[in-house]
């Protein structure tokens, strides 16, 4: 029986469960989530972990209407009419956010950047951007969570804290579950935790090695110096990360014996001093170690489509965020044409902001301007940025109300079961209409 059939077989009454739904919170993008949904509410989520189980259970249809313009009720038409002239009329208009909706309306809205000559940046920028420079200038030696689960036996992560940011990371991916190759789960396995202060997830770690803040760069290339069994000063290495060096050489010995060595990292490597450049030593390390061993390195993204969205961006343009279409290619340049930096200077005129709210988290110089200049959003909640916004959707929530496609943190595609209808519409109808109302007024301004 197919798991459409199934769902239909257990609706009893007006209880109705939705099999192997998919969790859109964070990056693992769990889909073996089974949902039990009574009069529009999930009731129960079973396998979903703690921030799981918030998304779905606080989950409620926003009673906003479904487009405001400039603070009062409008159709859906008029505010897709009102956001195509904005951007169509704008001389450097920008696009932000993307990591919270479908790979199908991620693709629309990089279109509609093409289209109107401006700015498409992600979430990325502010996050996991220092690893999508690196990559792009280092490679990645890369595999999927499932060959994790099923072959690594060492596990270090740096810079990161699954416990609480990815809490069924351990359990479904990388410590606890008995793979192909590893038939005694944990037993089989040594876990590492590298950062700057003790956290929950030091706990489930067998080694923890606590480094000074803004060393990763240097831990990490001791750790490529003695892969290339160099000689290092013991008193200068513990000076400069806080950790004897024979701990250092301890963990290479590890990472040299392992059949398949894991590196996963977070925003405490991505977003500390160096930025890109830990993420490069971090990668290269990585690198030189397959001349021993396999060994492979992933970032632990956050939010649940933030990986698809980095895809999408680098399938139509080549570059993951901060892309400039002005010239009519792409072009890439981090700190020039980031939301974040585009909006300091007071350079953007207009822009669209999908899914994020960079009212809440963006510097004060970048949400004064921000603030200046017409804008529309689209998300499920109201929120400072929508609050703001010339045009506000209000749109369906990915994965819950809405189906699609969604990228889990190692880049496997995932397809999105919802548990039950939006009176909203979903970021991909708004988009295909400002699509395209822009395509028609850009061809009626070349004519």
């Amino acid at each position: 029986m197919s798991t459409a059939t199934k769902n239909q077989a257990a609706t009893d009454g007006s209880l109705k469960i939705v099999q192997d739904a998919t969790c859109t919170f964070c990056g693992c993008v769990c889909d073996d989530i089974d949902l039990s949904v009574k009069d529009n509410h999930i009731v129960e989520a079973k396998r979903a972990c703690v921030l799981g189980k918030s998304w779905f259970f606080n989950h409620y249809v926003d009673q906003r209407p479904s487009c405001l313009i400039s603070g009062r009720p409008a159709s859906i038409e008029e505010g897709i009419e009102r956001a195509a002239k904005i951007l169509a009329g704008a001389k450097y208009p920008i696009i932000y956010g993307l990591s919270d909706t479908t790979c199908e309306a991620q693709r629309i809205a990089v279109g509609i950047g093409d289209w109107i000559g401006g700015n498409v940046d992600t979430t990325t920028s502010v996050c996991h951007g220092p690893s999508g420079m690196a990559f792009q200038g280092v490679g990645e030696v890369t595999c999927s969570l499932g060959e994790i689960a099923n072959r690594g036996d060492l596990i270090i992560f740096w810079g990161s804290n699954p416990a609480e940011s990815h809490p069924r990371h351990f359990t479904k991916y990388s410590l606890m579950p008995k793979g192909m190759f590893l038939p005694n789960g944990r037993k089989d396995r040594t876990c590492v935790l590298v950062d700057v202060r003790k956290t929950k997830s030091a706990k489930a770690a067998d080694i923890f090695l606590q480094i000074k803040p803004r060393k990763d760069f240097e831990a990490l290339w001791i750790l490529r110096a003695l892969a290339q069994n160099l000689s290092l000063d013991p008193a200068e290495v513990e000076d400069e990360t806080g950790v004897p060096l024979s701990a250092w050489q301890d963990l290479m010995g590890r990472m040299k014996q392992a059949k398949f060595g894991v590196l996963l990292f977070g925003m405490g490597l991505t977003m500390t001093r160096g930025k890109h450049l830990n993420s490069e030593a971090l990668l290269a390390l990585v690198r030189d170690m397959n001349a021993y061993t396999r060994f492979v390195a992933k970032p632990m993204r956050g939010h649940g489509n933030v990986t698809g969205a980095d895809n999408v961006v680098s399938w139509q343009t080549g570059y993951p965020f901060g892309v400039n279409m002005s010239r009519g290619y792409p072009r890439f340049n981090p700190g020039e044409y980031t939301t974040a930096d585009t909006l300091a200077r007071r350079e953007a005129d207009a822009a669209m902001i999908i899914a994020s709210d960079p009212m809440s988290n963006f510097s004060q110089a970048a949400r004064e301007r921000l603030l200046a200049i017409p804008y529309i959003s689209l998300d499920p909640k109201e929120t400072p940025t929508t609050r703001g916004a010339t045009v506000a959707f209000t749109t369906a929530t990915y994965g819950i109300n809405t189906a699609g496609t969604v990228y889990r943190m190692d880049d496997v595609p995932i397809p999105l079961r919802p548990a039950f209808d939006s009176p909203h519409p979903s970021d991909f109808e708004i988009l295909s209409g400002i699509e395209r109302r822009v395509k028609a007024l850009k061809a009626a301004v070349r004519l």
